[in-house]
């Protein structure tokens, strides 16, 4: 599994859905891309689901994970 997945996400600060990249080398990473809309830092927690699917768990910096 090396091939990027596309998934939308919502902003959690606009609600904007927004459609992000995920990489399979970034599982069980976390980092912070800016909203496309808002410009605001979105927190990405990138995992793998039990059928091996990308997925991804966003948040705010006011949100603790």
């Amino acid at each position: 599994m090396n091939q990027l997945t596309e998934k939308t996400i919502a902003c959690p600060y606009c609600g904007e859905h927004i459609e992000v990249l995920l990489d399979p080398a970034d599982v069980d990473q976390q980092y912070i891309e800016d909203c496309q809309v808002c410009c605001k830092p979105i927190n990405f927690l990138v995992f793998e689901t039990m059928d091996e699917e990308l997925s991804v768990t966003v948040f705010s910096d006011d949100e603790s994970y």
